[in-house]
């Protein structure tokens, strides 16, 4: 302002980094040196007598004079019926003053490009800025003193704003873009802290505000006078706006810099956004009090981190970490039990819940004034006012209630059309009834009831029981009562009386056609209706009480009536095609298996226990079974048909934005050039001086140069490729076009523009093709805004190192990386190589030699080849590794790509402003700082380096080298100081660039800015903390968050302007958002995300590599068109630009807690959806990004993908959008989201219920005598007493099918997508390739996967995989590794099946299984399949050895990788960890995992093995209960109970001889035997071994040889014994230990001294049942890695099957494939050793195998026994 008070000097606020240039935005300098040095500096904002307005406080801020003098009002009636506006007391506008009033300053800047550059150009003086630079910067110091910010966060945040006004005023007016940005931060109709204002009723509490209570106040108006301020809602509204409307420019920028500084050393509070606006409130408040106005003194620096984010930091880091001597531990607690950030967020949703924050002293916070909050932040206590507002309970009940709908309209659908069909099952037996039938499909209404009473029941766990949530849920329940009182109580009286002798005539009958159309109507209404719309409708109602609730979580942002009308007809289309031929397909087939079955009772079969009770009605059982399979295949017909019209959806959707091959090539090169003029040129602006060929052949050179720059063309391809100058006839200089734009369009001449097959030809074929779209018009350069490109790096590869690429990584890696990288891109190899040998020629590092003569030149070149350099000098190996690490997954290549940002600005800034080229004549380096500055300026690139400051040497030299190749590139990192007192380490946020100076002492840069942090900022999976810490770094308005393995291209970066203008803020209203008619045009709701294209450049490395890109390219591409044309699509990280100042005011880019956010970034586009943010999804631009190529690590991702997706099912975003949602968008988010991943496991589920089905008709196919039919369908002769099972067999060759295309219709997207962007031929070569290379195979691989990681969270939580790390896909992995890696989630299951699936086909066969023994054999052995090499001989023979080391090591001393740590891993899940440390070093291995649920447990553990175990002996039973010979077999219970539990029985006593044996031996021998304990173990395990299967071979005995009743039987007993374990485990057994002590205590009998304190006593007996379930579990796995090995066998010995195998899996010719290693001598010997040893083992184990089997089968006739134990079993 005018009189502007003397500053300190320059000394006593120095900053950390000394002011280099007084142009420099980075070190503004703040003050005079010459002034004096005793006046503290002080600003009076309220502008005192002296103030250059001269206006006195009153009438600058009020209308009324004294706001504060009314009567005190205790009695309510009268608070509301006040005149004045309440709003305009809680942020008063300063109207006296004009805003021309602060008079400008110092006129900067001579000229745009001369004279001294200004750091913010769109913000100078000559611009008629309401404030100037140095205005805003007293603001904020003035601000720093009254609050106590940190100065570095000042500083940040003062650039920040700067930035942003500069970023804004450069498309506007500057008056217009402070007036917007304080619409966007705190005033406009979408500024989060208006609706938040609003939502917590705080018109309220600030019109009360003055009185001496509010809170009572409050309450008691809540009680009594509802509607009046209900009324009083929409003026509030307009007061609010006439407020901000008469505020100063003055007061804006203050509260926008109030907000900003609150905002940028929240740390974790960024995450909580209400929480930040409620703490921006009370300071706001106190500012405006005279208290804080009449402060001489300056406040200390911090305190606001320390008396305001602290004590909320602490309690967020409580909640999940204690401290446990000295560090921090993770708590053992899930989701519900910790008050994350989501529940302390909505505690200041509601004025209720901000009423619960109480001081130490007990008040009440709301009862003290508000101008007075701000001062007793640091006395609240926290603990007493936080509690959980959703209950993330591990259980299935989240699908039962977000979901609701979909249950209901397949279940009560599937009930009508079955029962309808199903007559038999309920007629009466005097034959037909037409009223019973009408009633009992009427019962499909009371399952929708049903289904839905079960939803609400489950709603009540998840929410507490307080304030307004149960009274909706209340009545809900009620209505369901009476609804199912009405859809079910009709049945029960027609039952009684159609079941009587005499009918019950016409009453019934209407009675049940009633009752039928009210149960229509009941489901329809359940099945379309949002149940939070039911009952107190908190999505659209009126009501305040519901305001919050609708601002924050279903403020939809609405759809144009055309996608709305897209978005109906597609589920329309979907549900009409699917009911339509599941009604026929499904259900009528269904009818006479129905009729047949449920008739069917089985004649003269009788059982010792249960007579002929059971085996009557195993038809019956069998058709139950036959049900539950039916409804399933009814549930994936759903999906199927999604997939189908969806896919039409969005191909339609591409040709309706002209993105199709099938729009002749010719044109979309012919047309390139006028298209680079049109659309990526600002050319509206330009006035026309140059032709647009000139400007256009600037860009395309720029491009094609930057691809030979990367080696991707050689030289020759880019002379056909560039525009050359030419001379015309009549002697003047003209551009010809490159022949490539027209070649295209000749058939004949296609011309060899490209290598074949080259990433150069597929970025410009999509360059052109991408214009072809309607595309946003690009802003000139200087007038588009500011964006940041954010990357967060935790331990990713920076560089590669030379080591790395000419090394082999380890013994099982075949081949060197650098190797592997030449052969996948042997043309840029050849051209770096040609590149090099000029660069080296240059150099002369010939010698002299004549670089020319023949032969000795190609032994020279030799080195080239290789490894591309010959000398080793730093700069040509440094080529090397560059190149290698631009195609590999390395933060190198995400750098130099997302860096294209910055050349493309200077490349159209050059292009648009010839006038700048000609200013600066032929001086390059003033020209190319003035581009550089336009770069910087505009783009901003941040990586965040959360170790920086922990890098080794090498790392510390990468990160040094990335920054002095782009000095432009931010890093931000998190720097430690350890405290004086040796307490926690102080914790700073640092940020540095290629311009920072270095630190001499410590060699490090020093931060240009060090803010301080509360504590450690990661808290949850690291991401989003990383993110998050570096998010005050960012400049701008726009985001791009990028992952470290992503890369970009030049022509692409070119379009920046256009996606940017998919914001739709470029052309901004010129009226005020205040405005009384102006703030209309504000009123559409602003895009939040603008999702962009991926581009997987790992898609052609192999099967695995195109099966991940195929995925994405479905996902990423097709899928997000169409969800996003009808409002479905959500965030996913990758390339997603974001509106950052719209995201950060709503809790940031992405969230944090631990466990619940793992797939941290979906949740951000949820919540933006469900605040009101548009997310958009743009055709034209994409990036690049590298996906892992190994089984391994595709597995890992898959998995993380399903535990993500499993803690997004107890989220509390998925249980809004699924109750809130109206019906079609509901849909669009379920299918497109949770229903990919629940069709999954209904696929994996309806294979097994398929087997288990056929498991049933298969004994009654054994066992009972079958009519046959002629081929008319007359039954033959002579059949007495047959039953008719031939329907049974239509219907199940039906299924098959079902089940077949369920799978098949997985590759249709990727088909269509390939088929649209590339060609018939193409789609067809790409998709017979991956079939060849057993794609389907992995496909039903990893939809288990997914399933098994699914249910697993859902069960046990802990997103728990063992790592297998990334790299490359050509190592060997052995099997030991992939059997205790996959036996969990697929061998398992997949063995279990296949035993049924050999019972089924012996009993009966039919050609359609062969497809299952497909699947199910895929799930055992897909792991094998695809490791690389798994077929060599030698290493398989190795591996053998390797697995029976890992089966018995680990008893006489601990090791990290044995089958018993792979057993105790697998264990805990259930039982948990022991609690007390024991100070162990072992102990560190794994996390804390908490215990799950007993609940869960119980369903999961208990309950379901053993319903599976009784279903399989009922069907055993069945079978045994047919005379044989005439006799009645003896009880096949007995039998079962002795077989399958005599093994556990004969291990137990086994283990207790050898218990007291090593409990007096052990001791003894132990010194002199060290392997003692090792010895004890294997003698037990043999014994178990061989007990095991000598209890099989004596069964099979028993069952006098017969095959199919002896697998039958194994199943059964498999079955039993899993029971007995799974309940054994999770009810007898008490927490695990964290070291393996107590195993080798009890091998050894050393049960002292092993640290087990008073365990010691306690554990022998536990540890006694764990031994014997383990010796039970090591024999099956012992026997199962055998089979799997058999399995393998017969390929291995095929000759020459290891070169096919890899053909198929890399795609490499025979020719171009790998070595075999190397091996050193040594290492021969010892390979030599071990074939010869265990080859022999090997071989001799399979023939006592084959002869187990083979000999009971060949001689069954001759092998008999007598004993009479036998016969009685």
């Amino acid at each position: 302002m005018a009189a502007r008070r003397p500053s300190h000097s320059q000394e006593s606020y120095s900053s950390p980094s000394p002011p280099a240039d007084v142009h420099d935005p980075f070190n503004p300098r703040y003050f005079d040196n010459d002034l004096d040095h005793a006046e503290v500096y002080r600003r009076d904002t309220y502008g005192s007598e002296s103030s250059a307005a001269g206006l006195n406080e009153n009438e600058r801020f009020y209308d009324n004079p004294d706001p504060y003098s009314h009567p005190d009002t205790d009695s309510d009636h009268d608070v509301y019926g006040q005149r004045y506006a309440p709003s305009a007391e809680s942020l008063g506008g300063r109207m006296g003053l004009s805003d021309s009033s602060a008079p400008t300053l110092g006129d900067f800047g001579a000229s745009q490009y001369g004279g001294v550059r200004e750091p913010y150009p769109a913000w100078s003086s000559e611009r008629q800025i309401p404030l100037s630079k140095e205005e805003i910067e007293d603001i904020f110091l003035d601000l720093q003193q009254k609050f106590g910010f940190q100065r570095d966060s000042m500083r940040n945040m003062f650039d920040f704003t700067m930035q942003l006004l500069d970023s804004r005023a450069s498309r506007m007016s500057p008056n217009q873009a402070l007036l917007t940005l304080h619409a966007d931060y705190i005033g406009g109709q979408h500024a989060n802290y208006r609706k938040w204002y609003f939502a917590a009723q705080l018109d309220l509490d600030d019109a009360v505000g003055h009185t001496q209570n509010p809170g009572l106040q409050r309450l008691r108006s809540k009680r009594g006078s509802r509607n009046n301020h209900e009324k009083s809602l929409g003026s509030a509204l307009d007061r609010w706006r006439q407020a901000m409307n008469n505020m100063s420019q003055y007061d804006r920028m203050r509260q926008i810099a109030l907000y900003l500084l609150c905002w940028g050393e929240g740390a974790q509070i960024r995450f909580v956004p209400e929480c930040l606006c409620f703490i921006f409130k009370c300071a706001d408040d106190y500012y405006r009090s005279p208290e804080c106005q009449n402060r001489v003194d300056p406040v200390p620096e911090g305190l606001y981190l320390r008396a305001v984010v602290k004590p909320l930091y602490r309690f967020i880091r409580d909640q999940g970490y204690e401290s446990v001597e000295g560090k921090f531990v993770r708590r053992e607690r899930d989701h519900d039990r910790i008050i994350g950030y989501d529940d302390i967020n909505q505690l200041f949703w509601y004025p209720e819940g901000i009423a619960r924050i109480t001081l130490t002293d007990k008040t009440r916070l709301v009862d003290i004034p508000p101008a007075q909050r701000f001062m007793r932040f640091d006395r609240i206590d926290w603990n007493r006012a936080f509690f959980k507002t959703y209950y993330e309970k591990r259980s299935f009940g989240h699908l039962l209630v977000n979901f609701n709908r979909i249950w209901v309209i397949h279940i009560a659908t599937y009930w009508f059309y079955t029962s309808y069909n199903s007559p038999a099952v309920y007629e009466p037996s005097r034959g037909y009834s037409t009223a019973l039938r009408w009633s009992a499909t009427a019962l499909g209404g009371a399952v929708a009831t049903i289904i839905m009473i079960a939803a609400t029941l489950a709603e009540f766990s998840y929410i507490p029981t307080t304030w307004n949530n149960t009274s909706h849920l209340t009545r809900r329940l009620i209505f369901l009562l009476v609804t199912l009182g009405l859809t079910a109580g009709p049945t029960v009286y027609i039952g009684i009386v159609e079941t009587s002798p005499s009918a019950g005539g016409q009453l019934a009958l209407i009675l049940g056609i009633v009752q039928f159309f009210i149960s229509v109507v009941a489901t329809l209404l359940f099945g379309t209706m949002p149940s939070g719309r039911m009952f107190g409708d908190r999505v659209a109602s009126k009501s305040r009480k519901y305001l919050a609730n609708q601002t924050f979580t279903a403020s939809y942002p609405g759809m144009h009536a055309q996608a709305r009308l897209a978005s109906v007809l597609l589920w329309f289309l979907v549900f009409g095609c699917k009911f339509t031929e599941s009604y026929f397909f499904l259900t009528v087939s269904f009818r006479d298996p129905i009729r047949v079955m449920a008739t069917m009772k089985v004649q003269n079969c009788h059982e010792k226990f249960f007579g002929n009770a059971l085996c009557r009605n195993q038809a019956t059982f069998t058709l139950t079974i036959m049900y539950i399979m039916d409804l399933v295949l009814f549930f994936l017909d759903t999906f199927l048909w999604y997939i189908i019209w969806n896919t039409v959806f969005s191909i339609a959707r591409s040709f309706a934005l002209g993105l199709s091959i099938w729009t002749p090539w010719r044109d979309i090169y012919a047309r390139l050039p006028k298209r680079i003029y049109a659309k990526i040129l600002a050319t509206s602006d330009m006035e026309v001086k140059y032709k647009p060929k000139v400007l256009v052949s600037q860009i395309w050179n720029a491009i094609i140069i930057s691809m030979y720059r990367e080696h991707l063309l050689s030289i020759d391809h880019v002379q056909k490729l560039l525009y050359h100058q030419a001379d015309t006839p009549d002697g003047r200089r003209s551009l010809r076009a490159p022949a490539f734009f027209v070649a295209q369009s000749d058939k004949g001449d296609k011309g060899d523009f490209f290598p074949p097959g080259s990433e150069a030809e597929r970025r410009i074929s999509f360059f052109a093709q991408s214009l072809t779209t309607a595309i946003p018009e690009a802003l000139p350069v200087d007038a588009m805004p500011t964006f940041t490109v954010l990357t967060p790096h935790y331990n990713e590869k920076i560089l590669l190192s030379l080591r790395e690429i000419i090394k082999e990584a380890d013994i099982h890696s075949r081949v060197t990386l650098l190797e592997y990288l030449k052969q996948l891109h042997g043309v840029e190899w050849e051209n770096f190589v040609k590149d090099t040998k000029i660069l080296a020629q240059e150099s002369e590092m010939y010698d002299g030699t004549n670089p020319f003569n023949g032969d000795e030149k190609k032994l020279d070149d030799l080195p080239f080849y290789c490894i591309g350099f010959k000398s080793a000098a730093p700069e040509f190996t440094l080529r090397t590794r560059i190149w290698a690490s631009l195609r590999f997954q390395t933060l190198y290549r995400t750098v130099s790509g997302m860096m294209n940002y910055a050349k493309a600005i200077k490349l159209l800034y050059r292009v648009e402003n010839p006038e700048v080229v000609q200013m600066f004549g032929g001086n390059t380096d003033k020209l190319e700082h003035e581009l550089e500055r336009m770069a910087r300026r505009k783009f901003k690139f941040i990586v965040s380096m959360q170790r920086y400051s922990k890098f080794n040497k090498e790392e510390h030299e990468n990160a040094e080298f990335l920054l002095r190749a782009y000095p432009e590139l931010q890093i931000a990192y998190l720097d430690e100081e350890p405290r004086k007192d040796g307490g926690e380490p102080r914790l700073f946020s640092a940020l540095i660039d290629g311009h920072s100076e270095f630190n001499p002492q410590t060699g490090r840069r020093k931060p240009k800015f060090r803010i301080e942090l509360p504590g450690n900022p990661i808290l949850g999976d690291g991401k989003s903390d990383n993110q998050n810490h570096a998010i005050i770094f960012y400049r701008g308005e726009y985001l791009q968050l990028i992952d470290a393995n992503q890369d970009n291209y030049l022509e692409e970066c070119l379009k920046i302007r256009n996606v940017l203008g998919e914001f739709e803020e470029y052309s901004v209203s010129s009226q005020s958002p205040y405005a009384q008619w102006g703030h209309k045009e504000f009123s559409q709701s602003p895009v939040a995300i603008v999702g962009a294209r991926e581009y997987i450049f790992s898609e052609n490395i192999g099967i695995l590599g195109d099966i991940a890109a195929g995925k994405e390219q479905t996902f990423g591409t097709l899928n997000a068109r169409s969800l996003a044309w009808i409002g479905g699509k959500l965030h996913y990280g990758h390339p997603d630009f974001l509106n950052a100042t719209y995201m950060n005011t709503r809790g940031g880019v992405s969230k944090a807690q631990k466990g619940l956010h793992l797939n941290e970034d979906i949740y951000a586009g949820m919540n933006a959806f469900g605040r009101g943010g548009r997310i958009k999804h743009t055709e034209y631009f994409q990036c690049g990004k590298g996906r892992d190529l190994g089984f391994g690590t595709i597995l890992n991702f898959q998995t993380k993908i399903g535990t993500g997706m499993g803690e997004q099912m107890l989220s509390r975003e998925y249980y809004y959008l699924g109750t809130q949602l109206p019906i079609d968008r509901f849909l669009t988010f379920y299918y497109g989201h949770p229903g990919f991943h629940i069709n999954n496991m209904l696929v994996i589920l309806s294979v097994q219920i398929f087997v288990v089905t056929m498991v049933f008709l298969g004994t009654l196919n054994s066992q009972l005598t079958v009519c046959h039919y002629s081929k008319t369908g007359q039954p033959t002769n002579g059949q007495g007493g047959c039953y008719n099972l031939h329907p049974v067999y239509q219907w199940i060759h039906r299924c098959i099918i079902s089940i077949f295309l369920v799978f098949m219709i997985a590759f249709l997207p990727l088909f269509l997508q390939e088929l649209i962007e590339r060609g018939t031929a193409r789609a067809i070569f790409r998709l017979s390739r991956q079939f060849v290379s057993f794609s389907p195979v992995f496909e039903v691989f990893s939809t288990q996967i997914y399933t098994h990681s699914i249910l697993n969270d859902l069960t046990f939580g802990g997103a728990r995989y063992i790592a297998t790390g990334r790299g490359f896909a050509t190592s060997r992995i052995s099997f030991s590794i992939l059997f205790s890696r996959f036996a969990g989630p697929s061998i398992y299951l997949g063995m279990r099946t296949l035993l049924m699936l050999l019972y089924v086909t012996l009993s009966f066969w039919t050609p359609y299984l062969l497809y299952f023994w497909v699947s199910i054999l895929a799930l055992c052995v897909a792991p094998f399949l695809f490791n690389p090499h798994q077929f060599s001989f030698t290493d398989f023979i190795v591996d053998y050895r390797e697995f029976l080391r890992w089966m018995s090591r680990g008893n006489s001393r601990s090791h990290n990788n044995s089958w018993i740590g792979y057993c105790r891993l697998s264990r805990t899940m259930i039982t948990g960890y022991k609690k007390k440390k024991l100070g162990r070093p072992s102990e560190k291995l794994q996390g804390d995992v908490p215990r799950a649920g007993w609940r869960a447990v119980i369903v999961s553990e208990v309950i379901f093995p053993i319903v599976m175990a009784v279903v399989f002996i009922i069907a055993y039973m069945f079978l045994k209960s047919f005379p044989v010979e005439g006799k009645t077999p003896p009880s096949p219970l007995i039998r079962i109970a002795v077989v399958s539990l005599g093994p556990i029985v004969w291990n137990a006593a086994i283990l207790l001889l050898l218990f007291v044996i090593s409990l007096f031996l052990g001791p003894m021998l132990d010194s002199c035997c060290v392997r003692f304990g090792s010895v004890m173990a294997s003698i037990a395990h043999v014994l178990g071994t061989l007990g095991m299967i000598g209890f099989f071979e004596f069964f099979w005995f028993l069952e006098l040889w017969d095959t199919s009743h002896a697998v039958l039987g194994l199943i059964t007993i498999v079955a039993i014994q899993r029971a007995v374990h799974k309940v054994l485990i999770s009810v007898f057994l008490s927490r695990e230990f964290k070291h393996d002590e107590t195993n080798r205590a009890w091998w050894t009998g050393k049960w002292y001294g092993r640290g087990l304190g008073s365990h010691a006593l306690s554990q022998p007996a536990r540890e006694f049942i764990v031994k014997i379930i383990e010796l039970s579990l090591w024999s099956s796995d012992f026997l199962i890695g055998h089979f799997l090995l058999f399995m393998l066998t017969p390929a291995v010995l095929i000759p020459y099957i290891d070169r096919l195998h890899s053909v198929l899996l890399f795609w490499l010719r025979p020719s171009k494939q790998i070595h075999a290693p190397i091996f050193n001598i040594k290492l021969r010997k010892q390979r030599r050793a071990i074939l010869i040893k265990y080859i022999p083992i090997y071989f001799s184990v399979l023939a006592i195998f084959v002869a187990l089997i083979a000999i009971p089968t060949v001689f069954k006739d001759t092998i008999h026994f007598h004993c009479t134990i036998c016969t009685q079993l």
